[in-house]
This record gives C-alpha cells, sequence and structure tokens, in this order.
C-alpha cells in the first residue's frame, strides 16, 4: 500500500521553527518527486515546494523562497521541510505527496494524513 505520512507539525511562535517530515513506503520512493503542499479547511490547495527524484532540484512557492528547505533522503524514504522563519499565515495543514511530473506541473496523488501546524503571532 502507498503511504505517505506527514509529521512533525505542531505549535510554535513567529519566528520560530518547524521541520516536517514525510515518511513513503509502498513504492520506490527514489523514481518519485515529493511535493508538500498545505490546504485550510474550505479553502484551495497551495503548493508549498517540491522536490525531483533523480537531479533533487527543489522548487518553492513565493511565499516561502527563501525561509523553507525542502531535502530528501532516499535511504531512509523521507522528505524533510525545514521551515524558518515562521510566519502565522503559514498555519496550515500541511500534506505531502508524490508528484507525478518532476514537479513541472502540480499533479499530485497518494497523499495522507497532514500535519498541522499552526504559527501564533
Amino acid at each position: 500500500e502507498v503511504q505517505l505520512q506527514a509529521s512533525g507539525g505542531g505549535l510554535v511562535q513567529a519566528g520560530g521553527s518547524l521541520r516536517l517530515s514525510c515518511a513513503a513506503s509502498g513504492f520506490t520512493f527514489d523514481d518519485y518527486a515529493i511535493v508538500w503542499f498545505r490546504q485550510a479547511p474550505g479553502k484551495e490547495r497551495e503548493g508549498v515546494s517540491c522536490i525531483a527524484s533523480s537531479d533533487k532540484s527543489t522548487y518553492y512557492s513565493d511565499s516561502v523562497k527563501g525561509r523553507f528547505t525542502i531535502s530528501r533522503d532516499n535511504v531512509k524514504n523521507t522528505v524533510y521541510l525545514q521551515m524558518n522563519s515562521l510566519r502565522p499565515e503559514d498555519t496550515d495543514v500541511y500534506y505531502c505527496a508524490i508528484e507525478l511530473t518532476m514537479c513541472e506541473e502540480s499533479k499530485y496523488e497518494k497523499w495522507g494524513q497532514g500535519t498541522l501546524v499552526t504559527v501564533s503571532s
């Protein structure tokens, strides 16, 4: 069974940091790009960051560029999102998913339950 489990969220003050983890299983992890996206209830999905599989090229939304860093460990089958200088507007549920086009498009699948990030002002 394909699974991607996001974890590491929590409550932090503005300016603080969190490191999210995405543990993947049930597929050939290093064949696929992995994306982080966030979505609040009733809102549209917002792509946050994506990392390709082969060359580990990375992509970031304008809102997080310079503050967040995505990385992957293909031995541990895990993707990380280091989030620094957090802002209240970063508050959301964060999900990780397979991205089918090596980050060229936003085609997600097989995401699981997200992890809640809450940034207080």
